[in-house]
């Protein structure tokens, strides 16, 4: 079994209050949760206002259908043009790990 683990530090563009950010983000983690079916959440940068932290995780048995599966999180993510991606960073826990 494999876990993994993505964060996805994003900057939203025109938002001026916590609401219309909420507006923005919602749609985003509903779309990874149906679309490739992780768990997604807003994770961080919660109080700000342009900024947005996204965790998205996942399990399989294979490590590549796991790295596939956060590279094309990311790119759903990266292709949105109401979001700008400033970083992603990735993490496969399996059981060579434990």
């Amino acid at each position: 079994m494999y876990v993994g683990a993505l964060e996805l530090d994003v900057l939203l563009g025109d938002v001026r209050s916590l609401k219309q950010k909420r507006s923005l983000v919602r749609p985003v983690v509903a779309e990874l949760r149906r679309r490739f079916e992780v768990a997604a959440a807003e994770a961080g940068h919660l109080d700000l206002h342009r900024r947005a932290l996204l965790g998205v995780s996942c399990v399989a048995a294979d490590a590549a259908h796991v790295v596939e599966l956060m590279q094309q999180c990311e790119r759903l993510v990266a292709g949105r043009p109401e979001l700008e991606l400033l970083s992603a960073r990735h993490r496969v826990v399996g059981p060579e790990d434990l």
